[in-house]
């Protein structure tokens, strides 16, 4: 196996070797190996799909709209003991630099404390955080409607949903794929409304979706006309799951409800008042006894059912391996032989990605870091599968074959393949 140089800006590992030219990589000239690759992993038998903030920050930069950063948030009550140990708690679990969910995990972690000791900040603090959490669910909605207004956006959503269909893309006799993400923003739902992929999630009901426990096995099915016996599946389904809760999500007598939010809507007349009780919004966990709460124990069971068995597949896309309660999970599915981790990433993650693939089998590792392959139209152009184009040629190349068409050279190339 060939050594990885982590220090360089592009990283490329398949099948346990770096293609010659991934260090000044060139599409044309790595499409041949990369695609086929991707193409094979991408119909194991099960298949996941993780994303994080990078997916939300690739598809803004594609419709050059500056996304909402998420920036260190300033407290007026207890602010540097706050960001101390949001510091402290961010370098013990190998996150690198704290961000607003540290802040806004700690915060929530001291006003828990202050409820307790009846401290005369309690009632400040809980509307500093109040104050914080509606301001983030408006920045979400400002992205929204940025890149619906930019000039670009179509374009930049278009590239998304052609991502998203790449994965989706699956025979429908195929275990459907299961898409996981950490980010509370709706620009996948949109995307995947758009690809007219047909979605399947915990909530029931339509006028007032309610998030149901159970775990049902439901899908999709169709009878064909003039034949008898069991129904056929549906293509073109998918399982979605956020992990971290969502913007429209809200707690209405202990039942999580979807608020009816049109994608790009204005915020104007919406109701926020008491979003830390209401808003169904959780930031990434410093210990795993946080995921242990209704809801998260059961959207964090469904990552770790879906991922967790044999010959199943799991691509990061854009997320940094900075929660510790998802590694965790990922590092169980390692364990299985026969599973396989894909990890696309526009750049290393501080360390992070090369401190978690040294824990696992590099047999069982694909790496694609960098600017160039994390760079999503790049990817999606050039790298992912195209099924549609991909059946048409096969069907092509068989005619070909069946009438003569194809060289003795080609002939003889297809039957060593086989």
């Amino acid at each position: 196996m060939d050594s990885i140089d982590w220090g360089k800006d592009h990283i490329l590992f398949i099948a346990n070797e770096i293609p010659e030219g991934s260090e000044s990589p060139d599409e044309k000239e790595l499409r041949s190996k990369i695609e086929p690759w991707l193409t094979a992993i991408f119909q194991s038998e099960h298949l996941s799909l993780l994303v994080g903030t990078g997916l939300t920050s690739g598809i803004c930069y594609e419709a050059e709209v500056e996304p909402q950063a998420m920036q260190r948030i300033d407290f007026e009550v207890k602010n540097d003991e706050i960001h101390k140990i949001a510091d402290e708690d961010a370098e013990r679990l190998d996150r690198g630099k704290a961000n607003f969910e540290d802040d806004l995990r700690t915060a929530i972690e001291l006003y828990k404390g202050f409820r307790i000791t009846r401290d005369p900040n309690l009632e400040k603090l809980g509307e500093e955080i109040n104050s914080k959490l509606r301001e983030l669910i408006l920045n979400l909605l400002k992205n929204e409607t940025s890149l619906l207004s930019a000039e670009k956006g179509n374009s930049a959503l278009s590239l998304l949903k052609r991502f998203l269909i790449s994965f989706s893309s699956r025979n429908a006799t195929r275990d459907r794929l299961n898409i996981f993400t950490t980010n509370y923003d709706r620009l996948i739902e949109y995307a995947l409304d758009s690809a007219g992929l047909y979605t399947l999630d915990r909530f029931v009901g339509k006028l007032n979706p309610i998030l149901r426990m159970h775990k049902m096995e439901l899908d999709y099915h169709y009878n064909p006309p003039g034949i008898r016996g069991e129904p056929r599946y549906v293509e073109g389904v998918v399982r979605y799951t956020k992990l971290h809760g969502s913007l429209d999500w809200f707690f209405d007598s202990n039942i999580i409800h979807k608020r009816p939010m049109v994608f790009g809507c204005k915020s104007d007349n919406l109701e926020l008042e008491n979003p830390y009780e209401m808003s169904v919004i959780y930031p990434n966990s410093s210990k795993g006894i946080d995921t242990a709460y209704y809801p998260y124990s059961e959207l964090f069971r469904d990552f770790s059912t879906a991922t967790c068995r044999p010959n199943s597949v799991l691509v990061t896309y854009g997320y940094g391996f900075g929660d510790s309660h998802i590694n965790n999970i990922i590092f169980d599915m390692m364990k299985i032989p026969s599973t396989h981790l894909v990890i696309i990433s526009y750049d290393a993650s501080e360390g992070r990605i090369k401190k978690f693939f040294d824990k696992c089998n590099p047999s069982q590792v694909t790496l694609l870091i960098g600017n160039h392959f994390g760079n999503i139209r790049t990817l999606t152009e050039n790298y992912l599968p195209k099924s549609a184009i991909d059946r048409i040629s096969d069907r092509k190349h068989a005619i070909d074959k069946k009438r003569g068409d194809l060289s003795k050279g080609e002939v003889e190339k297809e039957d060593k393949d086989e």
